[in-house]
């Protein structure tokens, strides 16, 4: 864009230039100025053509330098102290667009991105399908070069996100939706099989068709575990395929006493507590489907969310929409799961 050219850094420009930017804007926080030299803190918006409804936000630190004519120009920008790095800081971005998607790639040929692409084109009308249409029904899905440049992308390091194959960010909070952004780690999800990589791409795009009704009042038992029942909706996997951690705990008799704790989703933590709470969650909102029906699955995520705040919410829902209890509700859940896994 013009606003970016105009600030002489060309280099930069050239790594994104093949995204379809819609707005670009800084605003700059701070200013230290040293003689023919500054370096300013600002903040850069930015939206995605199509795609973002409001934009981007991020916080960055420009290096500046005066030129013979007395211009100032940015000599350089990197992400501000302690934030995130945007997909260009790491090498020149790719863009395959399809229909109801765009995916944007370092570090990746144009074979694989479109690999990506086709599997976000299945994702979107999956999604529809079992949630609705009230929402955009667009995905942005960024495949960095490796684990730890994923990392980067979310300012974290990359132990915490070591075999999660993508993640979603600004899937909470309710109101709009305007910068979901599907993260791909393609050192696991290269790993995965054609439904794996399926599954796991329409579940991070269930998060973002959720994300208006999914709010601090929503437990991670249910969004992960109806992103999953959408992900292996009409997969053709079974129960003990799916949830191979919670069927050796029924076979030994040891199956949960109570539904998964968020504190159970740690992707730092124990990786069969973590195996379970996914599984666990999973099997709950299957068992609403298939006891109470589809519909009423998508009512109770939606009644849930609706409340401001945690402390009983997933109570009230169940009583409004499922016409039951908690007790109830968790020793039906736990015959379930050695019904279906036993």
């Amino acid at each position: 864009p013009a606003a970016f050219a105009d600030t002489g850094a060309r280099a930069p420009y050239t790594d994104l230039s093949a995204v379809p930017l819609a707005a670009w804007s800084y605003r700059v926080t701070a200013l230290r100025r040293s003689g023919g030299t500054a370096t300013a803190e600002a903040e850069l918006s930015y939206r995605l053509t199509g795609y973002d409804t409001a934009p981007v936000t991020v916080a960055r630190t420009l290096t500046l330098s005066t030129a013979a004519d007395g211009a100032w120009y940015v000599d350089a920008e990197r992400p501000a102290p302690k934030t995130a790095q945007q997909l260009w800081d790491q090498g020149r971005v790719r863009v395959v667009r399809g229909a109801h998607s765009i995916v944007l790639g370092v570090g990746q040929s144009e074979g694989t991105l479109r690999a990506y692409a086709g599997l976000a084109e299945r994702a979107v009308p999956a999604v529809s399908r079992a949630w609705g249409e009230d929402w955009s029904r667009r995905v942005v899905v960024l495949v960095p070069g490796s684990l730890d440049r994923m990392a980067a992308l979310l300012g974290s390091t990359a132990a915490g996100y070591r075999g999660i194959a993508a993640v979603t960010t600004g899937e909470t909070g309710g109101g709009r939706a305007p910068a979901d952004r599907v993260i791909v780690n393609p050192d696991a999800y290269g790993v995965l099989g054609p439904v794996g990589k399926q599954v796991v791409l329409t579940h991070e795009t269930t998060h973002v068709a959720t994300r208006a009704h999914t709010t601090a009042a929503t437990p991670l038992w249910l969004s992960e575990g109806y992103a999953d029942w959408v992900g292996y909706r009409g997969a053709g996997r079974t129960p003990d395929e799916v949830a191979p951690e919670l069927q050796r705990a029924v076979a030994a008799g040891e199956e949960p006493a109570a539904l998964p704790a968020d504190a159970d989703f740690g992707f730092a933590g124990d990786a069969t507590r973590l195996a379970q709470a996914y599984e666990g969650g999973w099997l709950a909102c299957r068992m609403i489907a298939a006891h109470w029906g589809e519909d009423r699955l998508d009512a109770f995520y939606r009644a849930v969310g609706a409340h401001q705040r945690r402390a009983g919410a997933v109570e009230d829902a169940l009583r409004t929409v499922l016409d039951t209890t908690l007790p109830e509700f968790t020793a039906r859940w736990r015959a379930y799961l050695r019904a279906q896994l036993g």
